[in-house]
């Protein structure tokens, strides 16, 4: 999978993300990984999709829902294991980017932010 790097307002708070484009990855996405393969720095950005379902996961993780400029839509925190879903319909909805629990808080991501890419 390609690595890319996510920056909000602060570039020191980079995230390293793993992008699944294809359909085998975003079929694959985070399911039977151990909470240790998404360290806190680190995320899976499915593109493109617009819901995520828990099946198989074996940890907590946040939800963030972006445009295809990466401009955050919606934030879902702490979707639980195998019984967590979650969905965004907004118009324009491009892609979810998956990160372990509470990164959502610690980066301050909030809709309306806008991620850059390097």
């Amino acid at each position: 999978m390609k690595i890319v790097s996510l920056f909000l307002d602060n570039p020191q708070l980079e995230l390293r993300v793993q992008v699944a484009d294809n359909f085998l990855q975003r079929l694959r996405g985070l399911m039977l990984r151990s909470p240790a393969s998404l360290p806190l720095g680190m995320g899976l950005l499915i593109a493109p999709c617009n819901s995520i379902h828990m099946m198989f996961m074996r940890f907590t993780i946040d939800v963030v829902y972006l445009a295809e400029d990466y401009t955050v839509v919606k934030v879902a925190r702490n979707i639980r294991p195998w019984i967590g879903i979650s969905a965004c319909l907004k118009r324009g909805t491009w892609a979810v980017l998956e990160l372990p629990s509470g990164s959502a808080d610690y980066y301050g991501i909030a809709v309306g932010s806008r991620f850059l890419q390097k």
